[in-house]
């Protein structure tokens, strides 16, 4: 019996996943960080990661509205230009990129790694 529970327990799980991550790809557009670059300049650049990591380092022209902030502050963000987002790695930018889209932005893109991956130029305090 308990594996019954156990299996049912483990494929909701799965299937959480999946569809979260038809959610994600329905949301917002992966890019490489060669496409990244072409594009963000045009754009607004969101880093979603927290103060501390953003004045650690962060790409050259970000703007720092933290995923723990992004409720009461992404309407600081235009909703008629392209946002392009990243954080360290791409969980929270995926989710973010969720939140905006129920808000009927629409031109949603995120760097494809996060900034773990990012060799362009970079600005620290």
């Amino acid at each position: 019996m308990d594996y019954y529970i156990l299996g049912a327990v483990i494929l909701a799980i799965i299937l959480y996943f999946v569809i979260m991550m038809f959610r994600v790809k329905k949301a917002v557009t992966n890019l490489t960080q060669e496409q990244f670059i072409e594009g963000y300049r045009k754009a607004q650049l969101i880093d979603v990661r927290e103060p501390k990591e953003f004045e650690a380092g962060h790409i050259l022209g970000a703007r720092n509205i933290p995923y723990s902030q992004f409720r009461q502050r992404f309407k600081e963000i235009r909703p008629d230009k392209p946002v392009y987002l990243y954080d360290q790695n791409g969980g929270k930018s995926s989710r973010a990129a969720l939140f905006l889209k129920k808000r009927d932005y629409s031109q949603l893109y995120q760097l494809q790694g996060g900034f773990r991956t990012w060799t362009g130029k970079v600005k620290s305090k």
